[in-house]
């Protein structure tokens, strides 16, 4: 699975990177996923190692996530990339992949949109 998305942000930088770095978000937005940071890049986003979630309910998926902050206007675009396989070797049926490829695309736009109300004081 390689998703890649992008969200803007109307949030300072700093701002936007502090929600990043915080670790009580990472959880509900990979909640499939346990993320260990192997690069913080401060003002510029983080990258993650990604191991499978036990009892998350999604297929096993290890690989890399990051989220990669362009200052942008009066905000931030920040892109979001999901580099995942079956842990263990295993393969997902085709139909199964596109499946959780779908899913974990929706669940990302909603996780940054409701990020975005947030910096933004819309909620």
């Amino acid at each position: 699975m390689h998703l890649i998305d992008e969200t803007w942000i109307d949030a300072p930088p700093a701002t936007v990177s502090a929600a990043v770095g915080d670790p009580a978000n990472w959880q509900p937005w990979w909640p499939y996923l346990q993320v260990t940071v192997t690069r913080d890049r401060g003002l510029k986003g983080m990258q993650f190692a990604a191991a499978p979630a036990p009892g998350s309910g999604w297929p096993a998926l290890a690989g890399t996530v990051e989220i990669w902050l362009e200052p942008f206007k009066s905000g931030v675009i920040l892109h979001h990339f999901l580099r995942l396989e079956p842990a263990g070797g295993q393969r997902l049926p085709a139909r199964a992949a596109r499946r959780w490829s779908r899913q974990a695309g929706w669940h990302a736009k909603r996780v940054f949109w409701r990020l975005k109300d947030e910096l933004e004081g819309g909620s």
